[in-house]
């Protein structure tokens, strides 16, 4: 079949014919629910039964923009090898693949409408006490398995040819770490920003860094990466976590995906200052948010060390003292990127709701400069950093000085 966005009718029919899914006679409705910057989503409902299937369909072009910035189909391959290898390491914390069809560009997969987005729950200011063990196992386990710690060479270096990505990497060497730092079309703030803005394009020491970080996106292909792993990119209950969306994926420094998290969750940190008007809830839900920021990082580092000491395949890793240099090494990247993350996310293209939905511009500027304190702090200091309590303890410090500042 030629490649064509489908109707919600059609990808109907195109559910009917796939072995195992749905009975003959089943009373099938579809519903279009993409609400992303790239793809059409389809919602697949047997009325009877309650069986439900997510049929995920690329689009030649960026959907946030339109036809006039195309993207390669090969995108929703590359998503669903992904999700393939994700689920084969951590089957509880991703979405079975049931389907892929390269003409069409699509993937059909489990449905997770029992869960909620993350970035929702948290602008509702629900908690996730399972949250920061299952990302911390995700991000243990998919990164270890595909480097040169837990793969044999051979097998890592045929994935890292599959997963050759340059169209959405592209995407992400622009908007994270380019555009957001000069006077680019793509960046769209609040103009009440101007002058702190134009300060971070004026800021040759920032810049320098983030320089050294985009290079490390660029040449260090340690593991493969979900590659956009932000709060809008995971499923939450209280019980249960999956990642989704993983097409941007491909091999590139581990820490890009650690400060992913990081970084959505220090937006919403950022974003309290117009989420949550009661102050003293609006401090306790902060904690709570950067005690989730340090459990994901000492989650993460205790399944990646077990498995390191159980699993590891390159004897050079085994050199006395070398995990504790490479894991200190992580968390500074981690935090270097979970800036870079911050900033882009402000200044640039595709911002957050964390931040957007706040309605008085005033307020939501207000809590930008805040997001804006954080992410240079995370970036210039990164090198000070050696465990997960410094990196929350320095978000603290910068937040204290921001609002010391602004009641003088």
């Amino acid at each position: 079949m030629a490649y064509r966005a489908l109707t919600e009718q059609e990808a109907v029919e195109y559910v009917r014919t796939l072995p195992g899914l749905f009975t003959p006679d089943a009373k099938l409705t579809s519903k279009e629910i993409g609400d992303g910057n790239l793809n059409l989503v389809f919602h697949i409902r047997d009325e009877e039964s309650g069986k439900r299937v997510i049929v995920k369909q690329a689009l030649p072009y960026a959907r946030v923009v339109g036809e006039s910035w195309p993207l390669t189909l090969d995108r929703a391959r590359i998503e669903s090898e992904a999700l393939k290898i994700q689920h084969k390491y951590v089957p509880d914390l991703v979405p079975e693949v049931y389907h892929y069809d390269a003409e069409l560009a699509l993937t059909v997969m489990e449905d997770l409408s029992d869960h909620v987005i993350m970035r929702k729950g948290l602008i509702e200011g629900n908690r996730y006490p399972l949250f920061a063990k299952h990302i911390g196992r995700f991000l243990a386990h998919t990164l270890f398995f595909t480097s040169d710690l837990g793969a044999h060479p051979y097998e890592k270096k045929a994935l890292l040819g599959k997963f050759i990505n340059p169209e959405l990497c592209k995407i992400t060497e622009d908007l994270v770490f380019t555009d957001p730092y000069e006077d680019a079309e793509t960046n769209n703030f609040n103009p009440l920003l101007r002058e702190d803005v134009e300060k971070i394009w004026r800021n040759l020491p920032l810049k320098r860094e983030i320089a050294h970080l985009k290079f490390g996106f660029l040449t260090r292909a340690e593991a493969l990466l979900h590659g956009d792993l932000h709060t809008g990119s995971i499923f939450v209950t209280e019980q249960s976590t999956k990642v989704i969306d993983p097409e941007f994926a491909y091999y590139g420094p581990m820490g890009f995906d650690i400060g992913a998290v990081i970084a959505n969750l220090l937006l919403n940190y950022a974003g309290q200052h117009g989420l949550q008007p009661d102050a003293e809830e609006r401090a306790r839900y902060r904690e709570y948010l950067l005690e989730t920021v340090e459990k994901v990082w000492t989650e993460f580092v205790s399944e990646f060390v077990r498995l390191w000491h159980q699993k590891v395949k390159e004897r050079s890793a085994n050199v006395e003292g070398f995990w504790q240099d490479y894991v200190e090494n992580l968390l500074q990247d981690s935090a270097g990127y979970a800036g870079c993350k911050i900033l882009r996310r402000v200044i640039g293209l595709a911002g957050v709701a964390d931040l957007n939905t706040i309605a008085d511009e005033r307020v939501r500027a207000e809590a930008e400069r805040l997001a804006l304190a954080i992410g240079q702090a995370l970036i210039l200091q990164r090198r000070t950093i050696r465990e997960g309590a410094d990196l929350t303890a320095l978000v603290q410090e910068v937040a204290n000085t921001y609002y010391q500042e602004a009641a003088v």
